[in-house]
């Protein structure tokens, strides 16, 4: 959510003169946010508002955690006073980015991307402001202006302006040489370079940002602007997140952490900020937070990952989700008891138990009882022996469904379901077995 005094910024009546809220540039700096930018950027960005643009793929029907760096760009660009861009490519999406890939991918139907571009859309304005004046967010589909331009309009009018050398120069191309790369793949950098041409002639922009991946395609476009439209345009990339660790930033053991809760619920994607290791949360607090220097430097002795997660879970998905996934963490891992474990729905309670050891028990042995000491030791096994489960139960450790279970004679049956299939059996305060009712 934007803060107010933000909104009243931009929703202030300007012209395309009025001088930058601040500089966006040197905000993105102190975020670690800039990994290559052209000469003059700075400088252009400091003197008046500029409309600039980020492409997205649409190749999935939601924008994950990755993608959010691009939109917090966007975002950090309309609060310093500028007009952001939002494309997306039902075009560029027909034809395959090779940046970063070791394979050419699938290409989609037109219907498919149709769905996907919608889709994204409609999260992309959760994030911008599409309705304040001279800066409103706009989103543009390449697809309107490349439906109907013949391949050898476009082969006669672009590509004899760029040099087979020159393309091969690009990173995105020599990375693929060896096991090969089709035309269709080869010819990307020049439709995305294009984008910008044309939306520099129709628009005005004079800007394109985007990952670092993204270089060689974006000054492609710089290139056809110069020697096209005899003009000059500009270029800002952000580096691509890596985790301490080494691993993709993004991705859990069970995939993409995506923006569309019907794909990553609020629950998962608020622990998925939350399990951040301390050198990673410090890095994207300032790349995914809205709060500023000094709010980030006060909090940083502090826990960090509580900051974030709330912040950008509530960016995303709302405060009641937030709340929800802030309870249902409470109530799994803190002093939760069974009535409000009967109120978790079964997608979250399944996904706040990820990785925690389960087991299975038939139904008929349930509903027939089955003494305690047997149902920790033999049928889950969360303690090695009917000594040991006597010994944690004595000593006050066992819990069942979040209640404290001491007497050795007590039996488990049908009235410890929760939500009619599952138990959750408890060792001391952190180790956990959920037990499934088939």
């Amino acid at each position: 959510m934007l803060s107010k005094h933000i909104l009243d910024y931009l929703c202030a009546t300007q012209d395309s003169s009025m001088s930058p809220k601040y500089n966006f540039v040197e905000e993105l700096r102190w975020r670690n946010m800039i990994q290559d930018i052209t000469p003059g950027t700075e400088a252009l960005l400091n003197s008046q508002m500029v409309k600039g643009y980020i492409g997205f793929d649409p190749t999935a029907d939601s924008l994950g955690v990755g993608n959010m760096v691009q939109i917090m760009t966007l975002l950090h660009f309309q609060n310093a006073g500028h007009k952001p861009i939002a494309l997306v490519g039902g075009a560029t999406g027909m034809v395959g980015d090779p940046s970063g890939k070791s394979a050419e991918r699938n290409l989609l139907s037109e219907d498919i991307l149709m769905h996907n571009l919608a889709c994204q859309k409609a999260q992309l304005e959760k994030f911008l402001d599409f309705d304040c004046g001279a800066n409103s967010a706009e989103i543009v589909n390449n697809y309107d202006w490349f439906k109907g331009f013949s391949f050898l309009d476009f082969i006669r009018d672009v590509g004899k302006h760029i040099t087979v050398n020159y393309m091969m120069s690009k990173d995105s191309v020599k990375m693929r040489l060896a096991n090969g790369m089709s035309f269709t793949e080869f010819s990307y950098q020049l439709v995305q370079g294009y984008d910008f041409y044309y939306l520099n002639k129709h628009q005005g922009v004079q800007l394109q940002m985007g990952g670092s991946d993204q270089w060689g395609n974006i000054v492609t476009g710089t290139e056809l602007i110069r020697k096209i439209g005899d003009g000059e345009a500009f270029a800002l990339t952000t580096p691509l997140i890596k985790k301490a660790d080494g691993t993709k930033f993004g991705k859990t053991e069970g995939g993409n952490i995506w923006l569309d809760p019907k794909r990553t619920s609020p629950y998962a994607f608020y622990q998925f900020w939350l399990r951040a290791s301390d050198e990673d949360v410090k890095q994207f607090i300032r790349i995914f937070s809205l709060k500023s220097k000094a709010e980030i430097e006060a909090i940083e002795s502090r826990l960090l990952q509580k900051e974030l997660a709330k912040e950008v879970t509530i960016r995303v998905h709302g405060e009641q989700a937030y709340n929800n996934a802030v309870r249902a963490s409470e109530i799994l891992f803190g002093k939760g008891t069974k009535e409000e474990l009967q109120t978790l729905d079964e997608a979250t309670l399944l996904e706040a138990m990820e990785g925690v050891p389960q087991a299975s028990i038939a139904k008929s042995e349930l509903m027939a009882g089955i003494n305690i000491v047997d149902f920790l030791s033999e049928k889950i096994q969360l303690l090695p022996s009917k000594t040991e489960a006597r010994k944690m139960l004595q000593a006050n450790g066992i819990s069942i469904n979040k209640n404290k279970v001491n007497e050795v004679d007590h039996i488990v049956n049908e009235n410890d379901l929760i939500n009619g299939q599952y138990i959750l059996a408890q060792k001391g305060k952190k180790e956990y077995c959920l037990v499934k009712i088939a």
